[in-house]
C-alpha cells in the first residue's frame, strides 16, 4: 500500500469514536487519570544553584539589535563562583547579542521535558581565548568532571576557537512544575 492509503487508512481507523451523549465532556479521560498538579516554590540562592547545577539543558535568551528575542538551547553548568556558564563560538549570534547587551535570560529545563524548570535573570559576560581556556575547564568540570588529557582538551578549545559565556544571576523565578491549577485537584 503507498504513504497516501497508508495514511489515509490510519485516518479512518484511527479517528473512530463512540458517539457522545447530550452534555458529555469532550475530555472524559481526564476524570479518570490522576491530575498532576502545579507547583511553584520559591528558593534562596543556594536552593537555586542546587537546582542548577544538577541540570544542564538550558534555554539562552538574548536581545538582537531591533530589540527582539533570539532564543538558543545550550548545555550549560555552574562554576565555582555561582555563575551560569555556557561554552559557544564567538560568530553566534547569543555571543555577539551579549556582546551589544549584557541582560540574558535562562530557562533551565530537568532532563525530563515535564520535570521541574527555573527563569533565571543574568548578566553575561563573553570571554574570549585567550583567556577562556582555563575557564573552559572549569566550566568542562562543572557538567563532565575530570577530562582524561587536560592539555589535549586545552588545544582543542584553542583549534575551535571557542569562548566561554558568564552568566551572573541577578534574580529567579520560582522552581516550577507543570500540570493542573490545584483548584482543580
Amino acid at each position: 500500500m503507498g504513504g497516501r492509503a497508508r495514511a489515509a487508512a490510519f485516518v479512518v481507523i484511527g479517528s473512530r469514536r463512540p458517539p457522545r451523549t447530550r452534555g458529555q465532556s469532550r475530555i472524559r479521560h481526564a476524570d479518570r487519570m490522576p491530575r498532576t498538579i502545579a507547583t511553584v516554590n520559591r528558593t534562596d540562592r543556594a536552593g537555586l544553584l542546587d537546582f542548577v547545577r544538577s541540570r544542564h539543558h538550558l534555554i539562552v535568551t538574548t536581545r538582537r539589535g531591533d530589540g527582539s528575542l533570539q532564543s538558543s538551547p545550550v548545555t550549560g553548568g555552574v562554576d565555582e563562583q555561582g555563575r551560569i556558564v555556557v561554552s559557544s563560538y564567538p560568530e553566534r549570534a547569543k555571543v555577539s547579542n551579549i556582546r551589544r547587551d549584557p541582560r540574558v535570560s535562562v530557562l533551565v529545563l530537568s532532563d525530563d521535558f515535564g520535570g521541574a524548570w527555573v527563569q533565571v535573570e543574568t548578566a553575561g559576560t563573553v570571554i574570549a581565548l585567550p583567556e577562556a581556556v582555563d575557564a573552559l575547564v572549569d566550566y568542562y568540570r562543572s557538567i563532565s568532571g575530570e577530562h582524561p588529557d587536560w592539555a589535549e582538551y586545552r588545544q582543542a578549545m584553542v583549534d575551535q576557537g571557542k569562548c566561554l559565556i558568564r552568566l551572573e544571576i541577578q534574580s529567579w523565578g520560582p522552581i516550577a512544575t507543570g500540570g493542573f491549577p490545584a483548584r482543580l485537584a
